[in-house]
């Protein structure tokens, strides 16, 4: 069974926008083969400005093979059904810091899947926050 992501963009800030829809299937390195690993569907609950390995390449049940397709889903949901617009997580591969996601973002993109190359968050208080994440990849 194939794993398929979509995304709605709709906006009024520019006139004559009038919105995209687009789907895509996870698929495997440079073929029409569906990805059929994951590392399944966890929350983690962070309470410190720390930076933690979300993601540890190296330490997979399953390890992916290095340099194949990947993708990770990760998502602030805030704590306890409150959605801090405030408080936000710095996301960061390889020390290069991708991006934050706020209260409520969430992001899905592709990975190398290299062993060194750990996705690590690091809150940007000490409020408690809550992320759902998880991995899609090619067995080794």
């Amino acid at each position: 069974m194939a794993t398929i992501a979509t995304i709605n963009l709709a906006s009024n800030i520019s006139a004559g926008f009038g919105g995209i829809t687009k789907t895509m299937t996870l698929r495997k390195a440079g073929t029409t083969n569906d990805i059929t690993e994951t590392t399944g569907f966890s929350r983690r609950k962070l309470a410190a400005t720390t930076a933690v390995d979300l993601i540890t390449m190296a330490n997979e049940l399953v390890e992916p093979l290095d340099n194949t397709a990947a993708k990770v889903y990760i998502k602030n949901i805030g704590n306890n059904g409150v959605i801090d617009k405030a408080t936000y997580v710095t996301v960061t591969i390889n020390s290069q810091e991708i991006g934050r996601l706020y209260g409520g973002d969430w992001l899905l993109m592709p990975l190398t899947v290299v062993d060194a190359d750990d996705v690590v968050v690091a809150p940007s208080s000490d409020d408690a926050v809550v992320l759902e994440y998880t991995m899609f990849y090619e067995e080794a």
